[in-house]
């Protein structure tokens, strides 16, 4: 089979048009790739291009991300998108699937298995444990209502705020760059190319919805994600960059809620590990896979 790119594809999820992009091979084990906050799925090309000969690689736009709808209150919601992930499984009519995720797409597809343990064959998600215990329980030292308020002002202020223009795709490039210095320039311009569009006046603008800079006070309580970490039954690998800002699980503790799953950080990575060592990365998943 010779890879030429995938097909972009849409499903319905609570009243939102989705898109989802098709590597094709259909007749290979399922892989769906869920990519991270304020990203986008063709953020996973160089992954999906490597593994398409082997699986059926779908890469998912979350909501308000990519190519996929926005909402219409500017409020998104950690199960909402794990809603999503179910849907598309659902409506791609295969099962179980191999997930690789990554941050915020991580914890989607951390508690997607932990809920359907026999819809997912294997799991790898970078960084995608969220928040630390110790971020947590800083951000609860301020009294709710104080929290709370400060949120409403944000949302407020966001409800304002158009998304940022630049004039040009190379302005795009240069902000995706600062935002990562790991990138080589052929990455950043990939991720910019894919991650813009460009508006009537002739700037560009990123894809993602501006109201994705102001997340919800509190999400389901911890007991209750500990508990779906610990129902998951896969084999799963968490992922972390050792110069990342990200609280490694072994360090802080949260990987005894995990009956299957495994650590490894990477050295001279970041956030973006996949895209930081990106061949150590894949050397890593197809031994994993």
């Amino acid at each position: 089979m010779t890879v030429s790119g995938p097909t972009s594809q849409t499903f319905i999820s609570q009243r939102l048009k989705l898109n989802y992009f098709d590597w094709g091979n259909s007749e290979k084990p399922p892989l769906v790739l869920v990519h991270g906050g304020r990203d986008h799925a063709r953020s996973w090309d160089w992954t999906a291009e490597q593994l398409a000969q082997d699986w059926h690689v779908v890469a998912m736009d979350h909501r308000g991300h990519g190519d996929s709808d926005w909402v219409s209150d500017g409020n998104y919601h950690t199960n909402d998108m794990v809603y999503d992930l179910a849907q598309l499984v659902h409506q791609l009519g295969r099962g179980p699937v191999t997930i690789v995720s990554h941050s915020m797409g991580g914890n989607v597809a951390l508690r997607y298995a932990g809920m359907f343990p026999e819809m997912v064959t294997k799991l790898v998600a970078i960084e995608g444990l969220g928040p630390s215990p110790e971020w947590k329980e800083k951000q609860r030292s301020t009294p709710y209502p104080e929290r709370m308020r400060e949120w409403i002002e944000k949302k407020r202020k966001a409800a304002g705020r158009m998304p940022r223009k630049y004039d040009t795709i190379e302005a795009a490039f240069a902000r995706m760059i600062e935002e990562n210095s790991y990138l080589t320039e052929d990455q950043a311009r990939h991720l910019t190319i894919h991650g813009v569009n460009r508006n009537e006046d002739g700037t560009y603008s990123w894809k993602f919805d501006p109201h994705l800079n102001v997340w919800g006070v509190e999400d389901v309580a911890d007991e209750f994600i500990e508990a779906t970490w610990g129902a998951i039954t896969c084999p799963t690998l968490l992922l972390y960059g050792a110069d990342s800002w990200a609280s490694n699980p072994e360090t802080d503790g949260r990987i005894a809620h995990f009956n299957t799953a495994k650590v490894i950080e990477f050295k001279s990575a970041g956030h973006w590990l996949h895209h930081d060592q990106f061949d150590k990365f894949m050397g890593v998943l197809r031994d994993f896979l």
